[in-house]
């Protein structure tokens, strides 16, 4: 199955305000579609979506992007825009995994982690990083296995555990790089006092072009059945994903039927393509 992944920002009305933001900030991207709705935009070719889902759900650190910079002038700039009006989580300097590295949340509460190094060392400029704290803490291994086993060309591209000398839990993962349909995805566990962990501010979009794929992905990750609504669903680490139809952008697009169909999903839990078509 080809499903394109990729990460779903839920804002309070500030989506379009948003996307403009980082297409600013981040050479090579730009908005490619935009409702009063959603708002995507791309960058390096990777695919974002900005919704305006209300007051509800709010920004954390348990999900960050990790952005690789080639070039120090272009890292310094970013740094300095995306700090605006936000806040430092790790201050930035010099790390023993990069020559300029630095954590920070910005003026909407996304968290970004900034750092000097060479794209290919990674495979993507912008990756996901999911810090499983709280109940979750300790469970960054089993999800890695759980989301290579459900995604096809996935893999395991390296696991880095805490040690003693660590102020973590020994043997649970420092850092993880892990693929799902060839797409980056990092992985860490923190036993530290949190006062936050996943939730649906940060949800990731699969997209799939059948019903079957549809149920297959849906079977697979729904392990909350309260929290199934519209295409999304919440697996059993607190993650949410939206399952949709690769059509349904064309569909929400079209002024004379995306009134119809936002009613129609409305009332679905698990898409029904068909019956989103015939609306």
């Amino acid at each position: 199955m080809k499903n394109q992944i990729y990460p779903c920002l839920w804002f309070n009305g500030k989506a379009k305000e948003a996307a403009e933001f980082y297409c600013s900030i981040f050479s090579n991207t730009k908005i490619t579609s935009e409702s009063p709705m959603v708002v995507n935009f791309e960058s390096a070719g990777q695919k974002f979506m900005c919704l305006n889902g209300g007051p509800q759900f709010i920004f954390n650190p348990s999900i960050s992007f990790y952005v690789v910079f080639e070039n120090e002038s272009e890292i310094d700039a970013a740094w300095e825009k995306l700090l605006e009006d936000g806040q430092v989580l790790m201050p930035y300097d010099k790390y023993d995994w990069s020559e300029k590295y630095g954590w920070l949340q910005d003026k909407f509460g996304v968290s970004w982690q900034l750092a000097l190094g060479k794209i290919e060392d990674v495979g993507q400029k912008i990756t996901p990083v999911l810090m499983f704290t709280k109940t979750q803490a300790g469970n960054a291994e089993k999800a890695i296995g759980f989301y290579t086993s459900v995604f096809d060309n996935s893999s395991v591209v390296g696991i880095m555990r805490y040690t003693a000398e660590d102020p973590d839990t020994e043997g649970t993962i420092k850092h993880a790089q892990f693929k799902l349909n060839k797409q980056v995805f990092m992985a860490m566990d923190s036993s530290l006092s949190h006062n936050f962990s996943f939730n649906e501010a940060i949800s990731f979009v699969c997209e799939c072009d059948t019903q079957k794929q549809i149920d297959y992905y849906w079977k697979k990750l729904s392990a909350v059945p309260e929290a199934e609504q519209c295409g999304w669903l919440k697996d059993q680490f607190g993650i949410s994903w939206q399952i949709i139809p690769s059509v349904l952008e064309k569909l929400m697009s079209d002024p004379a039927s995306s009134e119809r169909v936002v009613q129609a999903f409305l009332k679905m839990k698990k898409f029904d393509i068909v019956a989103l078509e015939n609306a």
